[in-house]
């Protein structure tokens, strides 16, 4: 039993100390639970899973350029695509344990819920306000920051980048000067305007989600 104890924790990037303890006696078998909680305690599993190679890499490549081109159309479009592309990495390599943790106290911001967040903050502006589509809402209030325990960050992404698609297919031909045709307050404001809200939504969210994924993994960068 206790090789077979060894061999999990080999299995989950435990310090080695914990097993040497273990063999020469220091720890005793039948290991009591709060005895491995006080080893354990200050243990970085995150850290060590990384270094191991555990844990992948974003797969999403960041765009060449944060704008296409020079002109209003290219800069407001290319800064939208590179934050979406961020928001996306700092989600990308992590596990649903992870995607799920607050892990920047004492808020309860994860991963996970930035994700579904701003899913449903492009299908509110670009569906609904801009086009007045008849699309409900992805997720309620309260599953949109604390999903379901079902939930997985991969089944999140995904819905992320189906989402994107269908709005960039508006994107692609739309004016800047095209007003909202749905509520609040039809025809006050720009497709332009609408771009640069969810660029300052996006570049928030970005430094919330940049904050939650380096305490998890100690990953930086974009």
């Amino acid at each position: 039993m206790a090789q077979g104890f060894l061999k999990t924790l080999k299995d989950h990037h435990a310090p080695p100390a914990f097993g040497e303890a273990l063999i020469c006696g220091v720890l005793h078998w039948p290991l009591r639970p709060q005895v491995a909680i006080a080893w354990l305690g200050d243990w970085d599993g995150d850290a060590a899973m990384r270094k191991s190679g555990a844990m992948s890499e974003p797969t999403t490549p960041l765009p060449g350029a944060k704008a296409f081109a020079e002109d209003e159309r290219s800069v407001l479009l290319g800064y939208l695509t590179y934050h979406r592309t961020v928001l996306a990495r700092k989600a990308e390599g992590v596990s649903d344990g992870q995607a799920r943790r607050a892990a920047s106290p004492p808020s309860t911001l994860t991963l996970l819920g930035l994700i579904r967040h701003m899913t449903d903050v492009e299908r509110w502006w670009f569906r609904l306000v801009q086009l007045a589509e008849d699309v409900p809402a992805l997720f309620d209030d309260d599953e949109e920051w604390h999903p379901p325990d079902d939930a997985t960050i991969a089944e999140a992404l995904a819905a992320y980048w189906d989402e994107i698609a269908v709005i960039d297919r508006y994107l692609s031909t739309a004016s800047m000067d095209e007003t909202n045709n749905g509520e609040p307050g039809p025809g006050r404001h720009t497709l332009r305007r609408t771009i640069v809200h969810m660029i300052e939504e996006y570049a928030r969210h970005c430094g919330h989600a940049d904050l939650l994924r380096e305490a998890i993994d100690g990953t930086t960068g974009d």
